[in-house]
C-alpha cells in the first residue's frame, strides 16, 4: 500500500446534477476501485448501477467501487474502507458526495485533523458543482452555495445547454471573482473527463510531480485579482480572494506564528488558505493548506515542480475579513521575524 489514499470531496446546491455526474464519472477507467461515500441513498439514483448489498451500509458497483451511506459518521465510514483495504481490497480513491446543504468545512476538518485519518488518507480536492441554468438565484439566496463555490478545487458548470450564454458567462465571471484560484469546466452532457477532476491536490500520489501551480491558481494572470473590488461589492461583499506573492524567502518562524494568530483570531473568517512557499534555508518547495481554524501540517514536495518560479504564494478565500487586515498582518510579522533574525545575526 503505497502513500494515503486521495479523497475528493463532490460538493454542490440540491438539484445541481451531483448524481449525474457522479453516474457518468463511474463509468470512467480511471475511476476504477474507487470507493463512494454517499450521505442517502434514497435521494440519489445510483439504483442502476448497484448489483450487491454487502452489509447495512455498504454496496459494491458494476464498475468496482465501493458505496457506503454516511449514516453515522464520516469516521467511521472511512474506518470501514481502511478495513477493506487491510483486508486486501484494492481502493484507489475515495470520492465524498454531499448533501446539498453542507458545509464542506467539517468534512475537510475530519480530514485534516484525525491524525489516523491523516495517514491513511489526503484531501485530493473540493469538486463543486454549480446549476448554470439557477446559479446565480441560488448564490444570491444560499451561504452554503457560496462556502462551497469559495472552497473549491475545481467547479463544474452543470445544465449548461439549458441556460442562455449571457447568463453563464455572468455566473462565470462571479464564480471567478468569488475564487479565483478553481479551474471553472461546462459539464457536456452531465459529463467532465474524470482527469479535470482527479489529482487536483499538492500531493504527489502518484509519484509523479503535482501540478502544484494549477492547484494554487498561480496560472491566473499575474496581479488581476486585486482589481475586482467594484464588481465583487455588488455580488458577494462578504467573500473576497486575496493572493500574495513575494520574491524572496519567506521566514518559516514569522509566517507559522502569524497563520497560528490568524486560526486563532479570525479563523471562522478564513474559507479556505493554500500556499506553496520558498521558505529560508529550504531548499524544497512546502505546501500548507488551511480550512477555517485547521491547518493541514506543512508538507515538502521532492522538488520545485518545472516551469514553476521559485517563489511563494499565499491563496487566501476570505469571509467578512478585510484582505488588507491580512496583508498588513503578514506583513508586521515578517518583519518582526526580519528583526529579530539580523539581531541573532550581528
Amino acid at each position: 500500500m503505497s502513500g494515503p489514499i486521495p479523497v475528493t470531496l463532490l460538493t454542490g446546491f440540491l438539484g445541481a446534477g451531483k448524481t449525474t455526474l457522479l453516474n457518468a464519472l463511474l463509468k470512467q477507467p480511471a475511476m476504477a476501485n474507487t470507493a463512494v461515500l454517499i450521505n442517502e441513498f434514497g435521494e440519489i439514483g445510483l439504483d442502476h448501477l448497484l448489483v450487491e448489498r454487502l452489509d447495512g451500509d455498504t454496496v459494491l458497483l458494476n464498475a468496482g467501487c465501493l458505496c457506503c451511506t454516511i449514516r453515522g459518521d464520516l469516521l467511521t465510514a472511512l474506518d470501514g474502507i481502511w478495513d477493506r483495504v487491510l483486508a486486501g481490497q484494492v481502493v484507489a480513491r475515495v470520492v465524498v458526495e454531499t448533501t446539498g446543504l453542507a458545509d464542506p468545512a467539517p468534512i475537510l476538518h475530519t480530514l485534516m485533523a484525525d491524525p489516523r485519518m491523516a495517514q491513511r488518507f489526503v484531501l485530493d480536492g473540493v469538486v463543486t458543482l454549480v446549476d448554470a441554468a439557477t446559479g446565480m438565484a441560488t448564490l444570491d439566496s444560499q451561504e452554503e452555495a457560496l462556502r462551497q463555490a469559495a472552497v473549491a478545487d475545481r467547479i463544474v458548470l452543470s445544465k449548461v445547454d439549458l441556460a442562455p450564454p449571457d447568463a453563464v458567462a455572468a455566473l462565470t465571471d462571479r464564480l471567478l471573482m468569488l475564487n479565483p484560484t478553481a479551474p471553472i469546466l461546462p459539464a457536456i452532457a452531465g459529463e467532465v473527463p474524470a482527469a479535470a477532476l482527479l489529482d487536483a491536490g499538492a500531493y504527489d500520489t502518484t509519484s509523479k510531480l503535482p501540478d502544484v501551480a494549477a492547484w494554487i491558481g498561480a496560472a491566473a494572470p499575474h496581479g488581476h485579482h486585486h482589481h475586482h473590488h467594484h464588481d465583487r461589492n455588488r455580488h458577494d461583499p462578504r467573500i473576497q480572494a486575496l493572493c500574495l506573492e513575494f520574491e524572496k524567502p519567506l521566514p518559516w518562524t514569522g509566517l507559522a506564528s502569524w497563520l497560528e494568530m490568524l486560526a486563532m483570531t479570525r479563523g471562522t473568517s478564513v474559507l479556505r488558505m493554500k500556499g506553496l512557499l520558498d521558505l529560508v534555508g529550504e531548499s524544497r518547495p512546502v505546501v500548507i493548506h488551511g480550512v477555517q481554524h485547521l491547518f493541514h501540517p506543512p508538507t515538502r514536495l521532492p522538488a520545485w515542480p518545472e516551469g514553476t518560479p521559485r517563489r511563494s504564494r499565499l491563496v487566501f478565500i476570505l469571509r467578512d475579513l478585510d484582505p488588507q487586515v491580512v496583508r498588513d498582518g503578514l506583513a508586521a510579522f515578517l518583519q518582526a521575524a526580519e528583526r529579530e533574525a539580523a539581531l541573532q545575526g550581528e
